[in-house]
């Protein structure tokens, strides 16, 4: 589902209008962007700046800077020497294509110009140039792998060491101090077990209703002698009970996360997280609301709990699918926060949010947009999972320009 990139950039520097004009047409023709420069000086201020994917250079310049000059300059700058560049030459001199090579040239093309053998050579760099990139990623990602997991463990042992030092400086209460927090956790644990019973002897009545209810939807749709009011008024029965099961649902899992002992966080490849739930857990949901799903490319390795971040993951993409644009056009990426944090999120197409709306998204009864129908605990729990991982969360939306939701979470590099 991922969205493909923008096509190759190719900056071709040439003093000769015609010769720069006639090839500029057909590497567009060819689905290229071009970029053009008339002479040296203005070739390497263009590659400073747009950073092309390719270099055709003519080597005879008679203003400014030859060719072999300006490829040295460009060789020697950080942000321009790992760009391919192809000499445009009229020179056929053997003399002249080592000192091209030697000056930093990839490869050369002989004027007049056969234009498919010119295309041919620029597939090829631009190929060997996206396998290089995509070497260097892979090493790049094995190298802080290796510094992640040793950093984790760093962390886990400063957690620890932290945590034993805090309760040996914790000093013991009085008798009453005791006896208050004892009876204290008594009430708590004592409303919770109700609460949990509760929503669990909900849950037969409940799905029994939402399995009635969706039978009789069914077959009241093809009923010819029911009026539309008791079509609708079916359908709204059937809406009602899925949702009454969703909260309990929801309560449940809000119940279970204030009663987890602290989780023990792992690297998590969150790629491998929001692919089987867009793939598979949502795949049904993304065909009924014809959504288009963007996904970044590159996601970071973070340390999380894998059972809670697909629920947090599954919890968005939900919302953003009923409550986002007709049909929803979502995007996710991820993006560093600040040194010490990474910040997911979902872009959406929707209607957007005022800022009193959005202030009281988090709260456990709202879910989702003033006026929208809602679970009322979805985006409270999202909340809770994400701050025992050490994350926050929070939204971003302006009235009629869509929201992003997002939420941060440790990074360790």
């Amino acid at each position: 589902m991922n969205d493909r990139t923008s096509p190759n950039t190719i900056l071709i520097v040439e003093d000769e209008k015609l010769t720069l004009e006639v090839l500029s047409q057909f590497l567009k023709k060819q689905g290229f962007k071009v970029l053009l420069a008339q002479n040296g000086s203005e070739g390497i201020q263009v590659a400073k700046h747009a950073h092309p994917d390719l270099i055709l250079l003519d080597v005879m310049m008679p203003v400014g800077m030859s060719g072999f000059e300006v490829c040295q300059r460009l060789k020697t700058e950080k942000t321009t020497h790992d760009i391919p560049i192809i000499f445009m030459t009229s020179l056929t001199d053997t003399v002249d294509k080592v000192k091209g090579f030697e000056s930093g040239a990839a490869d050369y093309i002989t004027k007049p110009f056969q234009y498919e053998e010119l295309l041919a050579r620029v597939n090829a760099h631009l190929s060997i140039r996206k396998l290089q990139l995509e070497l260097k990623a892979q090493n790049q990602l094995l190298k802080d792998e290796m510094s992640r997991s040793q950093k984790l463990e760093d962390a886990r042992q400063k957690t620890h060491q932290l945590l034993e030092q805090t309760l040996k400086s914790q000093v013991p209460g009085t008798e009453e101090e005791k006896h208050k927090k004892t009876e204290l956790e008594k009430h708590n644990t004592e409303r919770d077990a109700f609460a949990q019973t509760l929503a669990h002897d909900l849950k037969p009545p409940l799905n029994t209703l939402a399995t009635l209810s969706t039978w009789l939807k069914k077959n009241c749709s093809s009923n010819r002698r029911l009026d539309a009011q008791t079509k609708q008024t079916v359908n709204k029965v059937a809406e009602a009970g899925q949702l009454a099961i969703n909260i309990v649902d929801a309560s449940l899992l809000s119940f279970s996360i204030e009663r987890q002992e602290p989780v023990e966080l792992e690297l998590v490849e969150m790629s491998d997280i929001v692919a089987k739930v867009v793939e598979e857990r949502l795949a049904h949901k993304i065909e009924q609301y014809q959504a288009k799903i963007k996904l970044a490319e590159i996601w970071p390795t973070v340390p999380g709990y894998t059972p809670w971040l697909y629920e947090i993951w599954m919890n968005y993409i939900s919302n953003d699918l009923k409550y986002g644009g007709k049909p929803p056009h979502l995007e996710l990426g991820a993006v560093p926060n600040n040194r010490d944090m990474i910040r997911f999120w979902v872009r959406d197409n929707g209607q957007g949010l005022t800022k009193a709306e959005s202030a009281k998204l988090f709260t456990p009864s709202n879910v989702c947009p003033v006026g929208a129908k809602g679970e009322g605990l979805g985006l409270s729990i999202v909340q809770q999972l994400v701050e025992k991982q050490g994350g926050q969360v929070g939204v971003e939306s302006t009235k009629g320009k869509g929201s992003l939701f997002y939420f941060t979470l440790p990074a360790y590099r």
